[in-house]
């Protein structure tokens, strides 16, 4: 069944645009010089009910600081959702006015900006065009451009079917570079946008136009799904100081306008409309309200402020609603893990957060096509030599130290019924999961082959766990962990795909304070030497040492990870 996303923009009154009959320009005509500006608006694409189509304006008059483009429909066309633009509409006029990045636009220079929108009868194009009040003529023939193919917004149930998963070349070099790397080289992993600076790329590295035009490249003539992870809230990780983000927990003005819209702008360029772009929002935000504030011995100071500004559940109703405009986005909500909201009291609480941030900030459920769990973590993706049912001497396991109540013992069982109760709180009955498998293997030679002792409950559980940290709470640069499921997709019922979000050998913090300018502090779950704290349970960290900060290359781990794969690597 395919999903579509329609929000209505709301209308605002604006001044009635230019009428009459445009001339059109031709190009060499010695008078083109004094025309003031060109419009070139074309009808992309059209079906029975609705079509998408892109305008260009190019200014041959005085530099501006703003602009200002606005038409008037014969018919009965309706704007429902724009890019690159503000648009409104009211009655038959439409206002396109720039967006805070893109207002300059030189003598000679250019602006491309598009929208959706829907009608019945016929989808006439306006006879004229005003740029901030001036009549602007009409590019020969894009008006009368035919309507191609269905629209990329028809999006399909599910991304990955019968699509490739784009590689990002600079992940893959690093792990072709290393010993034994190239059996992995060419998985696709998720490419990373932590802090503004990444969208236009960092010490020379590729920005998102750059990992889009690689995309295309890569496409061919197949459909193809780019990976992307939004995590860069106000107040970023709450409860952990490894990946702290560069915005203040009260910085949610600067969230929207120079991260999300900037973003929004790039993906709804019409370039990239034939990429299929499943977009991970804000990993380790939400689920920090449920069980790291109030009077929960895991609670933190931080994590209660942003229960108490809303900010977080501002910033991803934000980034849904804007980025859900995109007819060829798919929005996953990150969903925690089983070892974080698998407890009853965690449980269904997190759903209704999820419930309230995908109705904040004009996003609407429809903006989420799915949830995805297990994302940068370790739990396992099926443990099979215990369940959630058996017992040992009298004992349920739930009353085992390791699962500790929990409701699940495996990232699959969870994740599955997590999906159950999301559609209950109100979440679209199609909705589809995603696993993150990149370093939930647990192989090698600690790997069991079978129960362990019934002689209590937790030999039992410990002797045949597939997991084997020392706490399910640890989390950061786990020693032992190995590389997952390869990337697939529709793996089991309601999976849409098994994927490596977190790109497999970088870390997840340093093991000591690094002075960086990245905004990222050190969080002693990262030593090696620590004794742990409430929220494992007060174990040791079971962190590999000598890492660098979050999201730098670490060997030793890429290494530890494809020594313990399972599946094991050829």
């Amino acid at each position: 069944m395919s999903r579509t996303r329609t929000a209505l923009l709301a209308a605002t009154a604006l001044v009635a645009g230019a009428t009459g009959t445009a001339i059109a320009a031709v190009p060499g005509d010695a008078g083109a010089s004094a025309v003031p500006c060109t419009v070139d608006y074309q009808v992309q694409n059209q079906w029975d009910t609705g079509f998408t189509a892109s305008v260009k304006v190019t200014n041959h008059g005085a530099a501006k600081s703003s602009w200002a483009v606005k038409w008037t429909y014969a018919g009965n066309q309706k704007v429902t959702n724009g890019w690159n633009a503000k648009v409104t509409q009211s009655g038959a006029n439409v206002t396109a006015a720039n967006e805070s990045y893109n207002g300059t636009l030189a003598t000679g220079g250019s602006a491309t900006f598009g929208f959706q929108g829907t009608y019945s009868g016929t989808n006439a194009v306006p006879a004229a065009f005003a740029l901030d009040g001036v009549t602007c003529n009409v590019d020969s023939g894009g008006p009368t451009d035919p309507p191609t193919d269905p629209p990329p917004g028809n999006r399909v149930d599910n991304p990955y079917d019968g699509a490739q998963v784009y590689v990002n070349p600079e992940w893959s070099a690093k792990a072709a570079a290393e010993p034994g790397g190239d059996r992995i080289a060419n998985q696709p992993t998720g490419v990373w946008l932590d802090r503004i600076a990444a969208i236009n790329g960092v010490n020379g590295g590729m920005g998102l136009r750059d990992h889009l035009d690689e995309a295309l490249r890569q496409k061919g003539s197949g459909e193809l799904v780019v990976q992307l992870v939004i995590y860069n809230l106000p107040g970023r990780d709450c409860a952990a100081l490894a990946s702290n983000g560069e915005l203040g927990p009260t910085e949610i003005g600067t969230y929207k306008t120079d991260y999300i819209d900037p973003i929004k702008a790039i993906l709804a360029d019409p370039k990239y409309a034939s990429l299929r772009i499943v977009t991970t929002v804000e990993i380790d935000s939400l689920p920090n309200l449920v069980t790291n504030t109030g009077s929960r011995p895991t609670a933190t100071p931080q994590c209660d402020v942003m229960k108490a500004n809303g900010n977080y559940v501002k910033g991803v109703g934000y980034a849904l609603n804007k980025l859900g405009d995109v007819p060829n986005v798919y929005n996953y909500v990150d969903a925690a893990h089983h070892g974080w909201i698998g407890w009853d009291d965690n449980f269904g609480p997190s759903a209704d957060v999820f419930k309230q941030a995908a109705t904040a900030e004009g996003a609407t459920v429809s903006d989420v096509h799915g949830f995805i769990t297990n994302t940068a973590n370790y739990s396992a993706l099926k443990e099979e030599h215990f369940s959630i049912d058996d017992q040992v001497e009298g004992k349920s396991v739930r009353e085992s130290k390791w699962v500790d109540w929990n409701r699940y013992v495996d990232e699959l069982s969870f994740t599955q019924a997590f999906r159950e109760k999301l559609v209950s709180v109100g979440f679209d009955a199609n909705i589809g999961m995603l696993i993150d498998t990149s370093r939930n293997g647990w192989g090698g030679t600690a790997r069991p082959t079978g129960p362990g002792a019934r002689t209590s409950v937790d030999a039992y559980v410990n002797g045949g766990r597939y997991d084997r940290r020392i706490h399910i709470g640890n989390w950061c640069n786990q020693s032992g962990a190995g590389l997952g499921e390869r990337p697939q997709a529709s793996p089991q019922p309601g999976i849409d795909a098994y994927v490596w979000m977190k790109p497999p050998g970088e870390s997840d913090g340093s093991s000591k304070a690094i002075p960086n300018d990245e905004g990222k502090g050190f969080d002693r779950m990262c030593d090696p030497t620590y004794t742990g704290n409430p929220r494992n349970g007060n174990n040791m960290s079971g962190a590999l040492p000598d890492a660098p900060i979050s999201g730098h290359w670490f060997s030793a781990q890429f290494q530890e990870l494809m020594k313990n794969a399972y599946p094991p690597l050829p």
